[in-house]
C-alpha cells in the first residue's frame, strides 16, 4: 500500500491510477488531516508527500512521522514543485528518504518508488488477484467470480470492489470511495457509495455479507466474517 497526500485533485488522481494500474495498492489524501486518519488503521509501505499542503504543510507532517515509533521507519518521498537546493536539503534533512521535483514522469516516480522499497526491504509481491470467501477478483482479466461463477459488474461496482479486495481488514470511509473512484469530492453527498454498495452486495448474492458497513465511518472487507 503507498499513500499519496496531495491537494492538487488532478495529479493525487493521475498518480494513484498510474499506482493501481502498475501493480501497486494506492490511496490518496488532500491534506494531513485525512492522511493520519487513515494511517490509525493502515500502515502503508511507502509514503508520497507533497510540502505545499493546506493545514500543516508536507514538512510539518514528515516531523511527525518521525517523531512516532510506529511511522518513524515507514520510507518518504516529498513530492514538490519546489525544486530548489535549500527545499531539497530541508526535506532530506527532516527525515524523507527521496525527493521528486514537479513536474515529473510517472516513469521516473514508478522507478523511485521501486528502488526506495528495495533498499528498505519494503518490496512486495503484487498481484493481479485478491480473493476473500471465495469471492475473487482478477485485475489484469478484469473479472470477479463467487463460487467460481462469473458474474457482471457495472465499472465502478468493480471499482469499488477492487478497492476494498485490496484493502482487506480495514475500513475506508465514503469520502476515500468518493475520492479514489468517482475522483471528486461530494461535499457530504455521499449516497452514491452507499447506493453502488448495495447493487455489489446484491449481485454477490449469499457472499454479499462480506462488506461490511462500520457505522458513521463507511466500508470494509475482512474482520468478523470469515
Amino acid at each position: 500500500m503507498i499513500y499519496f497526500v496531495e491537494d492538487d485533485r488532478n495529479i493525487r488522481e493521475l498518480v494513484v491510477y498510474t499506482l493501481q494500474n502498475t501493480g501497486f495498492k494506492a490511496l490518496g489524501f488532500e491534506n494531513g488531516e485525512k492522511f493520519f486518519n487513515s494511517l490509525q488503521n493502515t500502515k502503508p509501505k511507502l509514503i508520497l508527500l507533497d510540502i505545499m499542503l493546506p493545514g500543516d504543510d508536507g514538512l510539518k507532517i514528515l516531523k511527525r512521522l518521525r517523531s512516532d515509533t510506529a511511522t518513524k521507519k515507514i520510507p518518504v518521498i516529498m513530492v514538490t514543485a519546489k525544486g530548489s537546493e535549500y527545499d531539497k536539503v530541508m526535506g532530506l534533512d527532516s527525515g524523507a528518504d527521496d525527493y521528486i521535483t514537479k513536474p515529473f514522469g510517472m516513469m521516473e516516480l514508478i522507478s523511485r518508488i521501486k528502488a526506495l522499497l528495495r533498499r528498505t526491504g519494503n518490496m512486495a509481491d503484487e498481484t493481479d488477484e485478491y480473493s476473500y470467501n471465495s469471492v475473487v477478483v482478477n485485475t489484469r482479466k478484469h473479472s470477479i467470480t463467487v463460487n467460481g461463477q462469473v458474474i457482471d459488474l457495472t465499472l465502478k461496482e468493480f471499482e469499488l470492489l477492487t478497492l476494498l479486495m485490496k484493502n482487506i481488514g480495514a475500513v475506508l470511509t465514503r469520502d476515500m470511495l468518493l475520492e479514489n473512484i468517482w475522483g471528486y469530492d461530494f461535499d457530504g453527498e455521499t449516497r452514491t457509495v452507499d447506493v453502488h454498495i448495495r447493487t455489489l452486495r446484491q449481485k454477490l448474492g449469499n457472499k454479499g455479507n462480506i462488506i461490511q458497513t462500520v457505522r458513521g465511518v463507511g466500508y470494509r472487507i475482512g474482520g468478523q466474517h470469515k
